[in-house]
């Protein structure tokens, strides 16, 4: 099989730094937002309504309008009033992966960049103006630099959201590359944790400046680490082939899958032959958005990306964590304690995104979210049996095994869903169209986010606790539709994930991966001693080797349910 290699792993490292700008910079600003002397530099009172409505704007960049702010704002009226105006404006604008029309507008942008310039330089560009995006809100003076700059970083950070799958993807090995495109989840996890504990240091700052401003000015280390490294990353084999630069495509296949037991890179010289031939099928048609809800195979592909996004997203993870401060004030807790719960939320959450790319390769994806669903849906419902009997008493042990099963929910999302959703929506979709591809699963993604993070502080407000029944129920019907619609991608090649969606294969693999089984196309190297694999191949015709492969993986997994 193709090789992992130290060099492999370096180049998706260095991409990681991508969603970490967009982790970082996303989380950071709810942040400052939270600290007193971000009012006091602006000159704003946190309880007025003038505040509430500059806020109200700025968040209209990030939110996709100001009346989910303002709705905010008079919410947190209605409710328990917040010990403090960290606590408050933390809730208000807190950072877990809020829905930002700059950030769709973003991940849009580079459907159109990644196919057009390819992946590195669509990198590039988005670096570039997270830096600059990043650097001007930082040294903010007044509040229309926050509005313009925020709205810029988002274009920025939301090109990279959408391209580090993609690239991770396109160059990872088929039995490695749920481990390395989990990655992409790690990482911008790793953007809030770290933020949402600097914000949590920097709130006990003297300096009322250094408060809000420091995490600010961190957020340009990341994109510009991106910039410096993308200079020595290769360009995706993938795109270098449907540009028809196969010649390129197939020094870096060689660099970055080199295995020093094989001479001849036999498996590195199928893959690129399999890539070849399947880009120039998929050529054939026309690749563009509505081929992608025309063509029966790719509408397959694109409804289960909407799907697998959308389940995740109604699990809670953004509808429960966005509000989870306010939450841990309904338990008892004041001053700085729900930021710092927030806080332990997020490193549970994050600590076990790696793990999810630790075993996501050896459970498989289907079997993750199917797990993931039913962890979540539990621990949600134990929660809210928890809070309707103890919130708003004095049964300090109630309180706190209510916060105990909201971390087990943490757990569930980190391990099972966050990192799998991004894995199979990079990797369903063929060469030509996983750029769009990824488009729509990310628009799909902020679009569930607005829709369960909108509603939520009336929700809250009004009915408390039963709000969690919505994502309980939502559980119940996306394990259903998982189970029955999603197949198992686990240890297939990009090109040959076709047949999972009743796609022509070109080529296939051999099982140990050091072949091709059809024979004209292994003709193509003339290499002595080349083994094709056709002898091993049981007597299977072309199309029925990898209907058979595909078949027999999916029976695999589903019986082991």
């Amino acid at each position: 099989m193709v090789n992992l290699t130290k060099y492999n792993i370096i180049i998706i490292v260095a991409a990681c730094f991508g969603a970490y700008s967009y982790g970082f910079s996303y989380a950071v600003f709810g942040t400052s937002i939270g600290e007193p002397g971000f009012y006091e530099y602006f000159g704003l009172n946190p309880k007025s309504d003038h505040t509430a409505s500059i806020l109200g704007a700025i968040s209209a960049l990030f939110c996709a309008g100001a009346a989910f702010v303002f709705d905010l704002q008079d919410q947190f009226r209605d409710r328990k009033a917040l010990n403090t105006a960290l606590n408050s404006l933390m809730a208000r604008g807190l950072p877990w992966k809020h829905a930002d029309s700059e950030i769709v507008i973003g991940a849009v942008v580079q459907g159109f960049t990644g196919d057009w310039l390819g992946r590195v330089k669509a990198l590039q560009i988005g670096a570039v103006i997270s830096i600059i995006g990043t650097a001007v809100v930082a040294g903010s003076v007044n509040i229309p630099q926050l509005f313009v700059f925020r709205f810029i970083t988002g274009l920025g950070v939301g090109q990279l959201l959408a391209l580090v799958p993609l690239y991770i993807t396109e160059v990872a090995p088929p039995h490695r590359r749920g481990l390395l495109s989990a990655l992409t989840g790690c990482s911008f996890s790793l953007g809030y944790l770290s933020s949402a504990w600097i914000g949590y240091g920097t709130y006990f700052a003297k300096n009322l400046t250094v408060q809000w401003r420091m995490p600010l000015c961190l957020c340009p280390i990341a994109p510009l680490l991106l910039l410096i490294f993308s200079f020595w990353l290769p360009e995706s084999p993938r795109w270098l082939i449907w540009d028809g630069q196969n010649a390129r495509a197939w020094e870096i296949i060689q660099k970055i899958h080199h295995d020093p037991t094989d001479n001849q890179d036999l498996a590195a010289h199928a893959e690129h032959i399999q890539i070849e031939k399947q880009v120039a099928y998929d050529k054939e048609t026309k690749a563009g958005y509505l081929q992608m809800f025309t063509v029966p195979s790719w509408r397959k592909r694109t409804f289960l990306a909407i799907l697998v996004i959308f389940a995740v997203q109604s699990a809670g993870i953004n509808g429960v964590t966005t509000y989870l401060i306010l939450e841990a004030e309904e338990t008892g807790l004041t001053g700085s304690m729900p930021l710092l719960i927030y806080a332990i939320y997020v490193v549970v959450a994050v600590s076990v995104n790696f793990l999810n790319a630790a075993f996501l390769d050896k459970i498989g994806r289907r079997k993750m979210l199917l797990m993931g669903l039913a962890w979540t849906g539990l621990c949600l419902f134990a929660t809210t049996l928890l809070e309707w009997k103890y919130v708003g008493t004095t049964n300090k042990q109630g309180n706190a095994a209510a916060i105990f099963f909201i971390n087990l929910f943490a757990f569930g999302v980190g391990f099972f869903l966050d990192p799998t959703q991004f894995v199979i929506c990079a990797e369903i979709f063929p060469t030509t169209i996983r750029a769009k591809g990824l488009t729509i699963s990310l628009f799909t993604y902020f679009v569930a986010t607005i829709l369960y993070t909108a509603p939520g502080p009336t929700a809250f407000g009004n009915i408390g606790q039963w709000y969690y029944l919505v994502f309980i129920g939502c559980d119940v019907v996306s394990f259903g539709l998982i189970w029955k619609f999603l197949p198992e991608t686990t240890g297939l090649s990009l090109e040959e994930m076709g047949a999972l969606f009743n796609d022509n294969v070109v080529t296939h693999m051999t099982a140990d991966g050091h072949g091709l089984v059809e024979v004209d196309a292994m003709a193509e190297f003339k290499g002595e001693g080349f083994a094709t694999g056709l002898e091993h191949a049981g007597g299977y015709g072309n199309e029925k080797v990898g209907a058979h492969r595909a078949t027999e993986l999916n029976s695999s997994n589903q019986s082991d349910l």
